[in-house]
């Protein structure tokens, strides 16, 4: 007798069934689409980086930006005809299945929420919310929409960062018991002002943005961050005593507890004598995997061995073997359409986000940085910061899994 469906499989095929209504068509997997999904881009600025309109199935419906020099440019770099004077507009434009939201981080959860409402997907760049408040109000959003939500974060698709994750499934690593990584940005005062106002960069705290290093560790061993303690630096600099946000920090050191009880700590620097990067690196009891450093050295793989050395103490000890990781482009390979396999922002992961949110429309299914991910990824940030405005109290990181022990809302499907 065949087992009754679960109702967790049951949600999941009720939402499925759901997204390929709203598209209008019905497809078998692994089939292109018998009708592209239309989308809607939105934010002239990072909006135009994206690769929609090099889908085979996808087309670009419209766009929209608040500046008209802005609307024009993404009109050119997607070939659209169609152009809106805001996000409000675009949305109820009856054409459009889906909107890819680029807009300043404040504004992220109320344009999901409006998107999702007027029953388009939804795709957002970094970071899905700005409060847990606002965590807890997008996951109820997604949820009762039945649509799909998916957080653009790019360092889920660096190249290294898919590298590590084969590592891991593969279970090369072993059990990976700490990692780092860090997001070095020197020099972002140049955006905290246009046509001299000041703009949603101004004075932003660091561990608000934290999704580039989160994604590091949740999205390779899919552990979850449940506490932490965070340090934040700052100066007498005027930015610093006047924004928005009641930001004293430039940079932010947060040392992170994981659900499997391993150590994670997380680097945001936005100020000081530092060289630019988003990497991470992986310490397992087989093999650790190191990004490139911006201070010169590759890719490189370590693992346990069986030779030894003497320390300069003259103790003896296990000496690793050590090797150059030759990093393949992923993007070059079959893991995107052909039209897609070409090198793009953030180490390669543009395409990679484009494909991802659309393969998920065409075939029903969950993309990988779904909102439950998406605040695995932002959640412990808000948190940190708040540890850091304690003086580095140590702070549990509420879940927004479903589950009896989440304190977040019961299980969504996108």
């Amino acid at each position: 007798m065949p087992e009754a469906p679960s109702r967790r499989s049951i949600v999941r095929q009720g939402a499925a069934s759901l997204v390929a209504a709203t598209l209008g068509r019905r497809f078998a997997f692994g089939q292109s689409a018998p009708r592209k999904v239309r989308i809607g881009v939105v934010g002239g600025s990072f909006g135009r980086s994206f690769y929609f309109h090099e889908h085979p199935d996808c087309v670009v419906e419209a766009v929209s930006d608040l500046r008209p020099e802005r609307r024009k440019a993404l009109q050119e770099t997607y070939r659209c005809a169609k152009a809106y004077g805001s996000l409000e507009e675009l949305i109820l434009d009856r054409d459009v299945d889906a909107v890819a939201i680029f807009t300043p981080a404040p504004d992220h959860v109320r344009h999901v929420v409006a998107t999702l409402k007027a029953g388009k997907h939804a795709l957002c760049a970094v970071p899905a919310a700005m409060s847990l408040d606002e965590c807890a109000l997008l996951l109820e959003t997604v949820r009762t929409s039945g649509l799909t939500y998916m957080m653009a974060e790019t360092s889920y698709y660096q190249q290294p960062t898919i590298s590590a994750r084969r590592f891991q499934q593969e279970g090369r690593f072993g059990t990976v018991y700490y990692t780092e990584s860090e997001y070095h940005h020197a020099g972002l005062e140049a955006l905290f002002f246009e046509n001299g106002r000041r703009t949603w960069r101004y004075g932003f705290p660091p561990m608000h943005y934290p999704t580039h290093c989160t994604a590091h560790l949740v999205s390779v061993t899919g552990e979850r961050l449940t506490e932490v303690s965070c340090i934040g630096w700052g100066d007498d600099d005027p930015i610093l005593r006047d924004n928005a946000y009641g930001n004293p920090f430039w940079n932010g050191t947060a040392f992170f507890k994981t659900s499997a009880g391993h150590a994670f700590r997380v680097a945001i620097y936005w100020k000081g004598a530092h060289r630019g990067t988003e990497r991470a690196q992986w310490y397992g009891d087989r093999t650790s995997f190191f990004f490139p450093d911006p201070n010169g050295l590759g890719a490189v793989l370590v693992r346990s061995g069986t030779q030894q050395e003497k320390d300069s103490g003259g103790f003896v000890r296990e000496l690793p073997e050590h090797e150059t990781y030759a990093q393949p482009d992923w993007w070059a390979t079959d893991m995107l359409p052909a039209p897609l396999r070409h090198d793009s922002g953030h180490e390669g992961s543009h395409t990679f986000l484009t494909h991802e949110f659309v393969d998920a429309l065409v075939k029903g299914r969950r993309p990988t940085v779904n909102v439950h991910e998406a605040l695995a990824y932002t959640a412990p940030g808000i948190v940190a910061h708040q540890s850091a405005l304690k003086g580095g109290l140590q702070m549990k990181i509420p879940s927004f899994d479903p589950g009896p022990d989440s304190k977040g809302v019961a299980s969504c499907s996108s």
